[in-house]
C-alpha cells in the first residue's frame, strides 16, 4: 500500500507536492471505534487529521505533523483486483489531500468527480 501511495504523490502536479509540507501518511488496518463514532461509520476509507494549509497563519511551527491515513481493510473491502486497489488507493489519497488543502466534503467531492 506504501508504494501505491507513493505512486500516487509522484503523478500530482508541481503546485500540489510542494506544498505537501509537516504531513505524513499512514496505514492502519481498520478506524478506531471512537474514530468510527465521530464520522458515524466504521467503514471509513481515509481520514485527514491536522490544521489544513487554508488556516495555517504565521504562528504555525514546531507542530507535530498532519496525518493522512488509509485504512486498508475497508479498502481492501471495496475492491477485486490490482487495477482496483491502485485506483481506490488514489482516489482516497487525493480526497484526502483537498481535506489538507482546506476543501471541505462538498469541495473535495466535486473537485474527484473533476478529475
Amino acid at each position: 500500500m506504501s508504494r501505491e501511495i507513493s505512486r500516487v504523490l509522484e503523478t500530482l502536479p508541481r503546485e500540489i507536492w510542494q506544498n505537501l509540507q509537516n504531513v505524513e501518511f499512514i496505514i492502519e488496518e481498520l478506524p478506531s471505534w471512537d474514530m468510527a463514532r465521530e464520522v458515524g461509520s466504521r467503514h471509513l476509507l481515509g481520514a485527514y487529521h491536522g490544521v489544513p494549509l487554508s488556516k495555517r497563519g504565521r504562528g504555525y511551527s514546531f507542530v507535530m505533523p498532519d496525518r493522512i491515513i488509509l485504512y486498508r481493510k475497508n479498502i481492501e473491502r471495496l475492491v477485486n483486483n490490482q487495477d482496483e486497489w491502485k485506483e481506490k488507493i488514489r482516489e482516497v489519497v487525493l480526497h484526502e489531500i483537498g481535506h489538507y488543502m482546506g476543501m471541505n466534503e462538498e469541495e473535495v467531492r466535486r473537485m474527484m468527480e473533476e478529475e
